[in-house]
């Protein structure tokens, strides 16, 4: 997985639900824990995501994952950069179906 789509993941993951443990976002994003430990302190360090702790909670690993102002527009960006990328992945994919379609017709009529 590339870091740009990695990072609007996890980003994306981090606004649903800024509860969530890091061995859960590793197991959603099909990433090792120690690699999701890695992009979320690189979002840390840029700014994008700010780590607390509960402080009512029982569990002291417990930690709270919130977007900075930073953080949403860089996820707006990202968004528009994984939505381009998606689009042309889509468009490529259409005009192959096209392709194909049409010689599977002109093998079928020979």
């Amino acid at each position: 997985m590339e870091s740009d789509e990695l990072h609007y993941r996890l980003v994306e993951l981090l606004q649903e639900n800024p509860e969530i443990t890091q061995r859960d976002l590793a197991r959603a994003l099909g990433v090792s824990l120690g690699r999701t430990n890695y992009c979320l302190r690189a979002l840390v360090a840029k700014g994008w995501v700010k780590i607390s702790n509960f402080r009512n909670s029982k569990n002291r690993r417990a930690y709270l994952y919130l977007l900075t102002p930073r953080g949403v527009e860089a996820k707006a960006r990202l968004t528009r950069k994984f939505l381009e990328i998606k689009l042309s992945e889509y468009e490529s994919l259409r005009a192959e179906i096209r392709r194909l379609k049409l010689a599977a017709k002109q093998e079928g009529a020979s």
